[in-house]
């Protein structure tokens, strides 16, 4: 029998692609595990809900913390995924140079539709892998928010169900969310 071994790409050896053309502007993917998996297309309520959610915390947040979207989190030098919202503690440099590291971020959040089992079978344990403290999942199938916290040896140990109606809370950023902000 014959043996495929994958070859397993770095952060750097992605950025490197990505400079020659390899990897296209254009295109949607990310790095995880050292592989680079394909984004699914952005829907437009998808598009809606994560709009929602960045104009909501940046306006509850003010300047005290900095909301990110669609931008990179450095996990490891084999995986920098790009989370729909996530929200780090403010700092004077906004850290320019780099991405943000697992240990900065108090908040993660994926919106998910066609992702979902994505979101809860890889993401969710790159995460707590990572020691990232709160995810939550924006399950716009079920419309419900699924919140993770209290990562221990790569599985979270507190799952939540929040429903349309109901009040998701995070304790790290003092924020609080009615669902039907986003779920209507």
């Amino acid at each position: 029998m014959v043996q495929v071994a994958r070859q397993l790409f770095t952060v750097d050896e992605y950025y490197k692609m990505a400079d020659v053309g390899i990897i296209k502007p254009t295109d949607r993917v990310e790095l995880i595990k050292g592989e680079i998996i394909k984004m699914s297309p952005i829907r437009s309520l998808h598009s809606s809900v994560v709009d929602d959610l960045h104009g909501i915390f940046v306006s509850a947040l003010k300047r005290e913390f900095i909301t990110k979207s669609q931008n990179p989190i450095h996990i490891n030098r084999f995986s920098e995924p790009e989370p729909d919202v996530f929200v780090v503690k403010y700092r004077k440099d906004k850290s320019r140079r780099r991405h943000p590291r697992p240990d900065e971020v108090l908040l993660l959040i994926e919106v998910a539709d066609t992702s979902l089992r994505y979101d809860r079978e890889i993401k969710k344990p790159l995460y707590a892998e990572a020691y990232i403290q709160e995810y939550w999942i924006v399950n716009l199938i079920d419309q419900q928010i699924e919140i993770f916290r209290n990562p221990q040896d790569g599985e979270y140990q507190e799952k939540y169900i929040i429903l349309l109606g109901e009040i998701a809370g995070c304790d790290s950023i003092g924020f609080a969310l009615d669902t039907s902000e986003i779920f209507f």
